[in-house]
């Protein structure tokens, strides 16, 4: 039988069991607007009984933890598919900032992968701009005029074809140092893991529970490295977390084992690697691998399809103007400078002297426009080194394939938000704070504090009436 001082010690146990319940509540609250935060729950349980003349008589309730509300699987889910999201997100933002440098619009109702006619700045216009030239020169195939207008449409075209490929290797650039702070923030994060690790088995040894916050935030920065990079984490028995990278362990309980590192792999683009191996490592998805993936394929491909074009254009507009002579008779002159897109230019020698286009097919036929009509006509013209496609499909080919990849990431990432949007809101349901739900229960345990002082109240009343009835 428990007495008056056992029920006593039932009523102080409850009130620090409710106590318990409403600080808990009170912690959860607090952290309402934590994304890191997973909510808290007091673990009750039946104190253990006593025998009596009559069975065994309860002794109340008392708290034996405080458990975090947490689905570890949908934790999981959550980190793979913000691995694939942020490699998409990088895709998308490069390709986007690809079509800009481009100085082309995509056009749309219907013709989402073509070329807007109202570009007016674009590879395309200035294209248009030469042939339209030549064709003028034509016309008028003595008139230097129309020669300082070819010329001067050709030194805009071979501008736009270096500006381009400059701002791509910027964008090839910008995509490097993108990976480089990837790594460098990974880092700092693997760092940050096994020092979380040290804490939670230092703060959880010879100690009944688990360290809730410690792990929250744990939890939060392996979601923060899974954007740079995908890796797998195992839980060992004393609460620290293990990471592997691409097959590689980084963190080992309290020790950070390994660490990543850039390294250029020979034509300036950095790869990724970890200092105790020299091979390139598997990132599988994270910001970093999209980063490296759409800049060595998707911008490394733009680049080379324009300086197809260009090497096709400066080629064949060559042979076509080796064949002519010049308004004063002059004739072996290069109408382009260069090899390719990086480099092309206009020979400088017309600066001065446009007479030196060679417009006609005879020395001294200066009115002769052979020449010019065969340079206009290689605007219709299909070349071999084009996929048998003219100067300005071949153009529109390539922006149109790069407003096809754009449109795809586009899809792909909304997708892809479809499905982290709905694991979020699955794991909010679990995990998330309620307002309503903490009020509701910090009511609970308010009422039950006061029932249970009532309970001290009432035994203590009837200890003073025993003891009255003795004097």
């Amino acid at each position: 039988m428990l007495g008056l001082f056992g029920a006593l010690d039932l009523g102080a146990r409850s009130l620090r069991t409710q106590q318990q319940g409403v600080e808990v509540a009170g912690h959860n609250l607090a952290n309402v607007n934590n994304p890191a935060y997973a909510r808290q729950r007091v673990s009750i349980s039946t104190a253990s009984s006593i025998s009596s003349s009559i069975g065994p008589q309860g002794s109340g309730a008392e708290a034996v933890a405080i458990v975090r509300v947490r689905s570890s699987l949908l934790d999981q889910q959550i980190q793979t598919e913000t691995s694939v999201n942020s490699a998409l997100t990088a895709r998308q933002s490069a390709l986007e900032d690809a079509q800009s440098r481009l100085g082309e619009r995509i056009g749309s109702q219907g013709n989402v992968t073509g070329i807007d006619s109202s570009a007016k700045n674009g590879i395309a216009q200035g294209l248009s701009s030469l042939f339209t030239g030549f064709q003028s020169l034509a016309a008028s195939p003595t008139s230097d005029t129309q020669r300082v207008l070819v010329r001067d449409k050709a030194i805009d075209l071979a501008n736009k074809f270096k500006s381009t490929d400059q701002q791509l290797a910027d964008l090839g650039t910008s995509l490097n140092a993108s990976v480089q702070s990837g790594v460098d923030q990974a880092n700092g994060l693997l760092n940050d893991i096994a020092s979380l690790n040290k804490q939670i088995t230092t703060a959880e040894i010879g100690a009944p529970g688990a360290a809730n916050d410690l792990r929250d935030l744990l939890q939060q920065k392996q979601e923060q490295l899974s954007q740079f990079v995908r890796f797998d984490s195992t839980e060992a028995s004393n609460g620290a977390v293990n990471v592997t990278i691409g097959g590689v362990l980084m963190v080992s309980g309290n020790t950070r084992t390994d660490s990543l590192q850039t390294f250029d792999s020979g034509n300036g683009q950095l790869l990724v690697r970890t200092a105790s191996a020299p091979a390139q490592l598997a990132l599988g998805a994270g910001s970093i691998a999209g980063a490296i993936e759409v800049r060595d394929t998707d911008v490394a491909g733009l680049r080379k399809d324009l300086n197809t074009l260009a090497a096709a254009l400066i080629t064949q507009v060559n042979a076509v103007h080796a064949q002519g002579f010049g308004s004063d008779g002059t004739t072996g002159n290069d109408f382009f400078t260069g090899t390719g897109s990086s480099d092309i230019g206009v020979n400088p020698a017309f600066k001065d002297k446009p007479s030196l286009i060679q417009a006609s097919d005879n020395a001294t036929a200066a009115g002769n426009n052979k020449i010019a009509l065969a340079l206009g006509a290689l605007a219709d013209a299909k070349q071999p080194t084009l996929g048998d496609q003219t100067f300005q499909q071949s153009y529109a080919q390539t922006v149109a394939e790069l407003g096809q990849k754009l449109s795809s990431a586009n899809n792909q990432l909304a997708d892809q938000q479809a499905v982290q949007t709905m694991l979020s809101q699955q794991r909010d349901s679990i995990s998330g704070v309620s307002v309503d739900e903490e009020l509701t229960d910090l009511t609970k345990f308010q009422k039950a504090f006061q029932a249970s002082a009532r309970l001290i109240s009432t035994v203590d009343d009837m200890l003073d009436t025993i003891i009255s009835m003795k004097r």
